[in-house]
């Protein structure tokens, strides 16, 4: 495993306007904790904090924390514990660091990668879903892998790899549910095609033919009553 050195300094500045500070400064507020003791408050240029968490090991780099305090350094070993970064920029806005002994078991989360094409993809069109893209492993901190690899060729439509199927060190345990599945080959998809609409029927709708019916009969009807007299023009008649 790489070996990563970080530069920090005692932060004596503490509170939101003294962090505030710091990040316009370009530095990167920090605490480093060990086991249920108070932290330490430090700070770490951002560049350099940057430069150490992007090497193959990623945020489970083991980082050997050169430590600036009055008239001596502190060195430490440490690895990160949580990032908080800004949403808009993603700039750092504070770090915790969790010290550890590198004879000491500890529990970190290893990314999973797919290696490879399977062939119930490359000849059969099938689909490949991955399910769990990192695990949670117990090991000492020399034995960190940096990623779970996946080998997927061999996998036909309906095959699956689980967790308990994965190459690891004897070293290290995964203490994640080892019946999961982490990756599958589905068949491919295969689109319905829409049912066709009845064909609509020709001529004039039926409201308007009832219409032109009920005028027709109107008119009908009016010629055949006579029209009705006065009683005077009776009289005029007799």
């Amino acid at each position: 495993m790489e070996k990563v050195i970080l530069k920090a300094a005692q932060r004596a500045s503490l509170g939101k306007d003294g962090c505030k500070q710091l990040r316009r400064e370009g530095k990167v507020p920090a605490v480093v904790y060990k086991g249920g003791k108070k932290g330490l408050s430090v700070q770490v240029e951002s560049k350099n904090l940057f430069r150490a968490l992007h090497t193959a090991a990623g945020e489970n780099a083991i980082i050997t924390m050169d430590i600036a305090n009055e008239d001596k350094n502190i060195k430490k070993i440490v690895i990160v514990q949580e990032i908080q970064l800004n949403p808009i920029d993603e700039s750092y806005v504070h770090i915790d660091f969790h010290e550890i002994s590198m004879k000491e078991k500890l529990k970190v989360k290893v990314p999973v990668t797919v290696k490879g094409t399977a062939v119930g993809v490359e000849e059969d069109e099938g689909v490949l879903t991955q399910i769990i893209w990192e695990l949670e492993v117990e090991c000492l901190p020399t034995e960190i892998p940096e990623h779970i690899n996946v080998h997927v060729e061999k996998l036909r439509i309906g095959d699956a790899i689980h967790v308990k199927d994965l190459e690891l060190s004897q070293n290290v345990t995964i203490l994640d549910d080892i019946e999961q599945v982490v990756v599958s080959v589905s068949p491919p998809h295969v689109e319905e095609e829409p049912e066709e609409a009845p064909a609509e029927e020709s001529g004039e709708p039926e409201v308007i033919k009832k219409g032109k019916k009920e005028e027709d009969e109107a008119g009908e009807t009016e010629a055949e009553t006579p029209p009705k007299t006065s009683s005077g023009e009776a009289k005029e008649k007799k």
